[in-house]
């Protein structure tokens, strides 16, 4: 097998994985995504319009967050409700662990069940 089939087949973009927002105890919101891709973050760079990190990960956060339905759970416009409105720590939780996926946040049987 070639190595780009090995990498394909092992981090490629069917991998799905989840994050929990908890208040206590309390899971609030389940967060799932697909791996970021060279691609997508190079188009949420220029669609962000600055070399600004904090941008770039709200910005990956509105564009890769889906449901458990695989539907995306932000639109565009709520941006700057995200900036304005919520606990910046939060939004830094979700936005880390989309950047550090890795096997704790792994949802193996989802190759079937979501798709970007």
């Amino acid at each position: 097998m070639r190595a780009v089939e090995l990498l394909r087949n092992k981090f490629g973009v069917s991998q799905l994985y989840k994050h929990e927002v908890k208040d206590g105890d309390n899971v609030v919101l389940e967060v799932y995504w697909h791996p970021l891709t060279i691609a997508e973050r190079e188009a949420i760079q220029k669609k962000a319009g600055s070399d600004d990190a904090t941008d770039f990960a709200l910005g990956m956060m509105l564009e890769k967050a889906l449901d458990e339905d695989g539907k995306r759970l932000f639109q565009d416009g709520e941006k700057a409700v995200l900036k304005n409105a919520v606990e910046a720590a939060v939004l830094q939780d979700i936005q880390l662990a989309m950047l550090s996926s890795g096997a704790e946040n792994k949802v193996e049987e989802a190759k079937a069940s979501l798709k970007s």
